[in-house]
């Protein structure tokens, strides 16, 4: 008994998939839940389990374009002898002949293996006579095949290689996923008229806070507060003052989204990604971060969902993990504003007269101007400032 692998369904807009890499071998024997295979879309990248233990068979190698619902592989069933033919009955010798039983049988039966050159017509599956033999079944080529007789598998066919070194450079193919990327980046700066306002801000009562709350926040809920919580709770604040940085184009039409679907940026190894937290508005802080860090685990782990990234109203990234100071991000369509994160850098400031060294972080806003004013970006900007530099506010929601 054997079952098929399938590409799966992963929303009306997607009609195929990419193979991205195998997990096993053909021919290797694999367990139930075990990962097979990672398949790559335009949009995600997610890895498909064994459903039952058995024996790979692949039928379509890595890097390779099927359609949704395609068939790329077979887990198929291994006899507890780990044996997949059965032995052939030893044939009874001639009362009276003298001929031992094994001897007998070597000369009633074929070899028991099909030679990769031409099929000897008994082998084949025909008798003497020139017919289909009664006890043969056909195989997957239509022959038909003595059930005695073991057929050596097809191997699967050998992968293309992805990268291929040609003296000074190398080429790699890009990934669905990598060329969907660098499709709607151009298209953002194609189609909307991008403009970049920056801000920075004092993170110094921030991490005063967290450092305050951190244990009685870890005991209560399981995670950690970070900074991503506090950047949510100020830019949902600053939306609802600045509702055009919510809103988007649609044709000659302008749609106010009256909802706060806040969409994360996570980079990962198969590209960038951006899960949305729904409803951002009405979260606490430790529902934010147990949703960041949820959403950034299996955005890494490859098992992030479609749903999870569609129907985002405002992003935000942080360039300042990887050690950026100062980025202008690019919009995430049909978004018309994306918040950028930089490193939190020891710098010196005045504050009162006095020249003091803080942990300070440049903020930058990209916004779509044709829906956003350079005041109103302005204005946004100014207000996460304000939420920053005064957290206890956020906290208690003032």
């Amino acid at each position: 008994m054997a079952y098929q692998i399938k590409i799966p369904s992963a929303g009306e807009s997607i009609t195929s998939a990419s193979v991205g890499r195998w997990h096993k071998s053909d021919g290797e024997k694999v367990r139930k839940g075990e990962t097979l295979v990672t398949i790559e879309t335009d949009k995600v990248s997610s890895d498909l389990e064994a459903e039952e233990d058995g024996a790979l068979k692949i039928l379509v190698p890595e890097g390779e374009d099927v359609e949704i619902g395609a068939v790329i592989a077979e887990v198929r069933e291994v006899p507890e002898s780990g044996d997949s033919t059965p032995e052939a009955p030893p044939s009874e010798a001639p009362a009276g002949s003298g001929q031992p039983r094994a001897e007998a049988a070597a000369k009633d039966e074929p070899e028991a293996t099909i030679d990769k050159g031409e099929e000897p017509e008994r082998q084949r599956g025909w008798d003497e006579t020139g017919k289909p033999a009664e006890d043969g079944k056909p195989d997957p080529g239509g022959r038909h095949l003595r059930p005695d007789l073991t057929v050596v598998p097809e191997t699967a066919p050998r992968p293309e290689p992805r990268t291929v070194s040609e003296g000074r450079t190398t080429r790699t193919r890009m990934s669905p996923l990598r060329r969907k990327i660098a499709t709607q980046l151009v298209n953002a700066q194609q189609t909307a008229a991008i403009l970049t306002t920056f801000n920075e801000a004092d993170l110094s009562s921030v991490i005063e806070m967290r450092k305050r709350l951190q244990d009685d926040f870890v005991e209560r809920h399981g995670v950690k507060l970070g900074f991503m919580s506090f950047f949510v709770k100020a830019s949902v604040r600053a939306l609802k003052d600045v509702p055009m940085l919510n809103a988007r184009m649609d044709g000659e039409d302008l749609v106010e989204n009256n909802y706060y679907d806040i969409g994360i940026a996570v980079g990962t190894e198969r590209g960038l990604v951006v899960p949305v937290i729904r409803d951002a508005d009405r979260k606490s802080f430790a529902e934010l971060e147990k949703d960041v860090l949820g959403y950034a685990q299996r955005a890494r782990d490859g098992k992030i969902h479609l749903e999870d990234l569609q129907g985002g109203t405002f992003t935000i990234t942080n360039g300042g993990v990887y050690g950026s100071l100062l980025s202008t991000p690019i919009l995430n369509p049909p978004q018309s504003g994306i918040l950028g994160m930089h490193t939190i850098q020891q710098r010196p400031v005045a504050v009162d007269g006095e020249v003091e060294i803080r942990p300070m972080m440049y903020l930058a806003l990209s916004y779509d101007h044709r829906v956003v004013d350079g005041r109103d970006a302005v204005t946004f900007l100014i207000r996460v400032k304000e939420s920053i530099e005064n957290p206890a506010s956020l906290v208690m929601d003032l």
